[in-house]
């Protein structure tokens, strides 16, 4: 899985937007607001990785179970995938 190029993630203040670049700009109206699990996510959705390898890093990040962990990647990647930010 991989986060298409024309997004971006930024931190403004303590909140982290997605915010289009390129030629996105031009189909995706507004920003996509996420928490610091969901940069975490983005940030490793961004340089393409699979969905076992995704629930390593999380969980080597944060203290949760497997399955909060896989329960909160599934929700993260429908939620991106609905957005259309996924190749």
């Amino acid at each position: 899985m991989k986060i298409k190029d024309d997004f971006i993630l930024r931190k403004v203040a303590d909140s982290y937007v997605v915010i289009p670049v390129n030629q996105m700009t031009l189909n995706f109206n507004g920003i996509i607001n996420l928490n610091e699990t969901g940069a975490f996510l983005f940030e490793n959705l961004q340089k393409g990785i699979s969905e076992q390898d995704l629930l390593q890093k999380m969980l080597d990040e944060y203290e949760v179970d497997v399955q909060t962990a896989k329960t909160d990647i599934e929700n993260f990647v429908k939620k991106a995938e609905d957005a259309d930010i996924l190749e």
